[in-house]
């Protein structure tokens, strides 16, 4: 929100405070100042730029289109100037950029006025026309003055340039009595009242004429009709006839631009004026093109269509609250954007001007989900006061009636069926100082609070019930109290306690954030980036590259990024995003971490699940002379899932294929019917998809899992006295057996006599092997507690082997 210095001070008198005193002030009550800003009505303000008188000027020597002038400018001396416009002649007064003045032109490019010899004669400055100082387009000529101006006179002063200072305020959702200048004005009052022990009013804007010219006011030709009172409930309005459509004051143009507001007419400007005065939006309606001169709201059928101004045809939502016609059709979506076929037009001449007062929990998602983002909308869901509304109508109607030639002489309609009373709250003193944290008086709070208008009564020495006024919709309980209390009162002003008390918290093993801690320390330890990736994402990857099924994918409604349009079901795009733009950068050996949720719709309800995941790519260790460096590999990663699973007790899992199909081979970890982790390779198809070159490893954990399993138990077991056989195996299998496969057979055919199972060579050739084959070099480590295995019994054991995975995967022996 933009809150302008010149347009705040017709409220309250600032004179006597500098800016950097008042946006102090302004943070401390809760209006964050996050900018500053220097506006000019015109850029550069005219400094440099005088009035002037031509006292010669004759024909240019060398150039039959150039006239050689001698202009006073009020500093006794003439100054030389070439001037090429055709209306130059002696007597004129002039508007004279002086050396050194910087001109800003219709692309506010700055060009500098330098001393300078025009086809050989001096030439000491320049003599203006409107548009070289953006006081107009005319390009026809030289600006000529009356002959009464006085030579000497700062453009500046004579073309009343103004310059303001703009705050930019961070507002929060529930500053909803800060959204306008009248609201911070209110709220500069309060503070000032407080500090100097004298009230300080605010000079609200004169509405008392309205009633002096409803001279027996006629019946108004357009009547109204709430049918959905939950979500408007109020709404009035004032027919004004026989306006006319023009452009608004220049006074009125100067404010809404300082604001960001681009002037569009009267009937518009005033509106968007009493917006950011006031903080209550309103809507103008070409009464002539309200069918059946009747207002109804209401919502609509879901899929109705409604055309908006900005001529783009919307499908409403049944949610979205709509004023309509007397057919029930919709002329404006309410609170957030006007119609196309009822909007003032420079034909207009007779219209319907509304005020209202619209639920925010309505206005919001509508203007989230048609991606509107008004200013009517942002106040409408912060919350407007709902007895501004007819003091507001009263102030347009005045302004359209002095700037557009209206007839107002009409009865207001206000349409109020549930009056909504003020918020009543009982206060302790005692409670109010506890909370804050300083011994402030009884009396000190009451000043305060009356010099925010609230009403005070049934005072005691330790209670008091407050009546909150109705532009602080949030006030509603006593801790809202105490922090509009702290606010003017001043966070600064709570002292800092001489010692703090802390207890000591002791949490049951696992706690999450421990253990999320000593594994993040463990992979940082060991070369890990820690990497946190949004948890929004595109729903193209999941058509393509990482299949998902549409109705699984958590839709949102992102306007900021429009293609960012999914909660991620995977983590996955994240990490190969963050590798693609690392590769792109030159940097390739990458070792990625991160703990992070996702997100699935269900046949009830929505899934979000925590996992932490590795990615890895490059080479295992920087380039050093000692030693070679090594491409990362299935067993890299490997050792790092292990090593994870280790650091959280858990030591006891059986090993099958990965249910996740972008794996090339991997492995999956499970426990019971419970997924530990998943791991490997991925497929050349995704990493081409995400334009990632070499090959990625990835694990995907499920953190949810590892928590119900993780342990603090230190176990122990005997080491074997009996020596251990290794045996070797040289696989032909087709492509799509998974290493995971053959290891889950080998354990079950073997059970606890086989302690380590390994792949540690895959090979790949079609001619050799024959299509759709690999081969797959593995290694078992075979172990009896009770004795030492003889040859023939290791010999029976990887016969039963080879037969098993013959016979179930078809393997052949190399």
């Amino acid at each position: 929100m933009k809150l302008s210095l010149s347009w705040l001070k017709e409220y309250i008198n600032l004179d006597h405070l500098p800016v950097s005193e008042i946006s102090e002030m302004l943070t401390d009550l809760g209006l964050e100042v996050e900018g500053i800003e220097e506006v000019e009505t015109i850029k550069g303000g005219l400094k440099g730029i005088v009035i002037g008188q031509v006292v010669e000027c004759g024909q240019h020597p060398n150039a039959d289109s150039l006239s050689v002038t001698k202009v006073d400018v009020g500093q006794g001396e003439l100054l030389p100037i070439v001037c090429g416009a055709p209306n130059v002649a002696k007597g004129q007064k002039v508007v004279v950029a002086t050396v050194g003045t910087t001109l800003y032109g219709e692309d506010d490019k700055p060009f500098l006025i330098k001393k300078a010899k025009l086809r050989g004669e001096p030439s000491h400055g320049m003599i203006c026309a409107e548009d070289e100082l953006g006081l107009g387009d005319s390009h026809e000529g030289i600006m000529v003055l009356p002959d009464d101006v006085k030579v000497g006179t700062e453009a500046a002063s004579y073309f009343d340039v103004e310059t303001d200072i703009v705050f930019e305020i961070g507002l929060t959702p529930n500053r909803a009595d800060g959204n306008s200048h009248i609201g911070a004005a209110k709220d500069l009052a309060t503070k000032l009242s407080y500090d100097s022990g004298k009230k300080i009013s605010v000079a609200w804007p004169d509405i008392e004429a309205f009633d002096a010219l409803q001279n027996q006011p006629k019946p108004s030709p357009i009547s109204v009709e709430i049918k959905n009172i939950e979500a408007c409930p109020r709404y009035a309005g004032l027919y004004i006839s026989g306006v006319s459509i023009t452009s608004s004051p220049e006074w009125m143009q100067r404010r809404l631009i300082s604001v960001g507001v681009r002037p569009i007419n009267n009937i518009v400007d005033i509106t968007n004026f009493v917006l950011h005065e006031l903080g209550q939006p309103l809507h103008a309606f070409d009464a002539d093109k309200i069918a059946g001169h009747k207002i109804i709201v209401n919502t609509l059928e879901k899929d109705t269509p409604f055309e908006a101004l900005d001529e783009v045809t919307r499908k409403l939502r049944a949610e979205d609250l709509m004023i309509c016609d007397v057919h029930e059709q919709g002329i404006c979506m309410a609170g957030v954007f006007g119609g196309a076929n009822s909007g003032v037009t420079e034909n207009t001449t007779n219209i319907f001007l509304e005020s209202a007062y619209f639920e925010p929990a309505y206005i919001r998602p509508s203007s989230f989900k048609h991606d509107l983002r008004t200013d009517a909308a942002k106040c409408f869901e912060k919350g407007v006061d709902i007895n501004r509304i007819i003091p507001a109508l009263k102030r347009a109607a005045l302004l359209i009636k002095e700037y557009g030639g209206g007839d107002i002489n009409f009865q207001i309609v206000d349409e109020y069926p549930r009056v909504k009373p003020a918020a009543i709250v009982d206060l302790n003193y005692d409670k109010v100082r506890s909370l804050i944290g300083a011994n402030i008086p009884n009396s000190e709070m009451d000043h305060i609070m009356e010099a925010m208008d609230f009403v005070l009564t049934e005072k005691t020495d330790t209670t008091v019930r407050v009546q909150v006024t109705t532009d602080k919709p949030d006030v509603t309980r006593p801790a809202d109290i105490v922090e509009e209390i702290l606010r003017v009162y001043n966070y600064n002003n709570v002292p800092t306690p001489a010692k703090v008390n802390a207890s000591p918290a002791y949490g049951k093993f696992p706690e999450p954030h421990y253990l999320q801690e000593l594994v993040a320390n463990y992979l940082a330890d060991n070369g890990f980036l820690e990497a946190m990736g949004l948890s929004i994402t595109q729903s193209k990857y999941f058509a393509q590259a990482l299949p998902v099924a549409d109705e699984e994918l958590v839709y949102i409604n992102n306007t900021s990024n429009m293609h960012l349009d999914v909660m991620r079901p995977y983590m996955l795009p994240a990490m190969l995003e963050a590798i693609e733009r690392s590769q792109n950068r030159q940097t390739t050996d990458l070792k990625y971490f991160e703990f992070g949720k996702t997100y699935r719709k269900k046949e009830k309800g929505y899934s979000e699940r925590k996992h932490l995941t590795l990615t890895l790519t490059g080479k295992t260790k920087p380039q050093n002379w000692h030693g070679d460096q090594k491409e990362t590999s299935f067993y890299t990663i490997k050792a790092y899932v292990d090593n994870v699973l280790r650091k959280l007790g858990i030591d006891s899992f059986r090993q099958n294929t990965p249910k996740d199909n972008f794996f090339a081979f991997g492995t999956r970890y499970e426990k019971g019917p419970m997924k530990l982790v998943e791991f490997g390779r991925l497929t050349a198809k995704i990493t081409k998809a995400f334009s990632v070159k070499g090959e990625v490893y990835y694990a995907d954990f499920d953190w949810d899992v590892l928590l119900k399993l993780a342990t603090n138990r230190v176990k122990y077991s005997e080491l074997n006295k009996f020596p251990g056989v290794r045996r070797d195996l040289a696989l032909v299998i087709d492509k799509k057996v998974k290493f995971g496969d053959i290891a889950l057979l080998v354990n079950k055919t073997l059970k606890d006599k086989v302690t380590d199972i390994n792949l540690f060579d895959v090979y790949e050739n079609d001619e050799q092997l024959g299509p759709d084959k690999k081969s797959y070099a593995i290694s078992l480590t075979i172990e009896d507690k009770t004795k030492t295995l003889k040859d023939k019994e290791v010999e029976a054991m990887m016969n039963k082997v080879v037969k098993t995975l013959q016979n179930k995967v078809g393997a052949v022996l190399r």
